[in-house]
Formats: structure tokens, C-alpha cells, sequence
């Protein structure tokens, strides 16, 4: 597993706005210093930690196209897998669907989504961070695949593939009002269109959704204590808050009540 350890580049701490699309709400997110892979996690690196996942030997080219599709549990649970046999403290504690992120470890995990846009933006405040066609591939290459990793220009901090190519998944719940447990995925895929792939784009699907542009890409670093239950932009009672929706609910919501236990 050692030379398939994804490449981790550092991002420096520093601050971004971030807003909710439904409620119009916006602030500002300190962050500290975190480590993001370069690239998606690819078929290669999968299979390497998950034992041949769905008994697929893949060969040239697909080794280093990205993971998909794979859901938001098997993300987490190679997390875990990855850190044991990287000697790092697991990110993850998994009780059936629940799973508690110990912002104290050293280990693999998702990116928060004020994480995951910070790195994608890079410094920049526009929708992308250079020309689509350079730097994502998306409905404009025609292309009805997945295509290998690194194949687009990096953006400042030297990272690949952040937008267009597969959805990834993030640490976050997308809206515990209004979608339950579903969880947050950003930057477009390759058959997606141009408002699709933008930096500030946000999607949820049900975490053990099978969807077939949707990739993951690995974060490291403590951001906290262990035991706090907030790190990065993302707070447990921030969750719980939103769920707790009272009166009558608007059609199709579905308030994440598990988290008001």
C-alpha cells in the first residue's frame, strides 16, 4: 500500500465565506492548515487498500481514473482501512450508519465542505479557478466516462481534478432539515454542465447512494481536539439545530430526527 498512498499536498489556513444556497445565510470560516490529496482517490489506490473492490481487476488507464462510483460508507470505511495501514490514528468511528469523525486524528478522512471549497478556489473568488476546458472535464469534452486523473491543469495549490470529472463526496450533511442523512457532494462531473461545475456548487445524495460520477478525494490532519465536536466549518450542534425543524413540515422535507436524540 506505502507507493499508493495518495500524494497530500499542504493547504494553508486561512479564511472563506461560505453560503447556504436555500437559506441565503452566509459567514466567514477560519481554517487551520489541512492536507488534501492531489487527486481523486483512483481505482488503483482503492483496490490496493479494499481488497479488489467488487472483485475488478482493473488494468492500464482505468487504474488511474477516479473510484467510482462508490458510496459515502465505503468512502469512510477506507478511510479507515487506508489509515491502519498508513500507522495512523482512524478519522472514524462506525456504529452501523452512524459515524463519529475524531477531529484529533492523524488518519484519512473527507474534507469538510468549507475545507474541500477553499482548496478548490485556491485563492480565487470567481466561479472557477481558470477556463473551464483547462481545468475540468465536463459536458463540454463529450466525453461519457470518467477520464484518468491529472489530465486537466492543477489550480494554485497544485491540486487536480477538483472540478468537473467525478462529484466528491464530503464530510458534511447536505440539509438535516430537509434531507435526512444524505451527505454533501462538490464539483461536478464529466457529463455535467458549466453551472454544475463551479466552485461553490453543492449537491446531496443518500450516503449509500450508488451514483456513477461520484469519486472521492482524501483529507489529513488533526483540526482539533479529540472529543470536540466542531473542526474546519462543520459543527455537530450546527446539525442538530437544523434538524430541529418545528410546526408543519414544507412538502418533501424530512428532518434528520436521529440527531435530536
Amino acid at each position: 500500500m506505502t507507493a499508493l498512498q495518495p500524494t497530500m499536498i499542504e493547504v494553508p489556513g486561512g479564511e472563506i465565506t461560505m453560503r447556504d444556497a436555500r437559506s441565503g445565510a452566509s459567514g466567514v470560516v477560519a481554517l487551520q492548515s489541512f492536507g488534501l490529496a492531489q487527486f481523486p482517490v483512483t481505482r488503483e489506490q482503492f483496490q490496493a487498500v479494499a481488497q479488489s473492490a467488487r472483485g475488478v481487476d482493473f488494468t492500464g488507464e482505468e487504474r488511474s481514473v477516479p473510484q467510482h462510483p462508490v458510496t459515502w460508507f465505503e468512502t469512510i470505511e477506507w478511510c479507515n482501512v487506508a489509515s491502519d495501514a498508513a500507522g495512523l490514528s482512524r478519522a472514524y468511528a462506525i456504529d452501523a450508519r452512524s459515524v463519529t469523525w475524531d477531529v484529533g486524528s492523524t488518519g484519512y478522512r473527507l474534507p469538510t465542505e468549507a475545507e474541500w471549497e477553499y482548496a478548490c478556489r485556491a485563492g480565487t473568488e470567481g466561479a472557477r479557478f481558470g477556463d473551464l476546458t483547462a481545468v475540468a472535464w465536463s459536458s463540454q469534452d463529450d466525453v461519457d466516462e470518467a477520464q484518468p486523473v491529472g489530465r486537466k491543469l492543477a489550480n494554485d495549490f497544485g491540486l487536480y481534478d477538483m472540478l468537473g470529472n467525478v462529484w466528491e463526496w464530503c464530510w458534511n450533511f447536505a440539509d438535516t432539515a430537509r434531507y435526512a442523512d444524505y451527505r454533501s457532494l462538490r464539483g461536478g462531473g464529466y457529463a455535467d454542465r458549466e453551472w454544475s461545475v463551479r466552485a461553490s456548487v453543492s449537491r446531496g445524495s443518500a450516503p449509500d447512494a450508488v451514483i456513477d460520477d461520484v469519486g472521492f478525494r482524501v483529507a489529513r490532519g488533526v483540526v482539533g481536539s479529540t472529543g470536540s465536536d466542531s473542526a474546519q466549518g462543520w459543527s455537530s450542534e450546527a446539525d442538530r439545530k437544523r434538524a430541529d425543524v418545528r410546526g408543519p413540515l414544507p412538502i418533501g422535507w424530512t428532518p434528520h430526527r436521529d440527531l435530536l436524540r
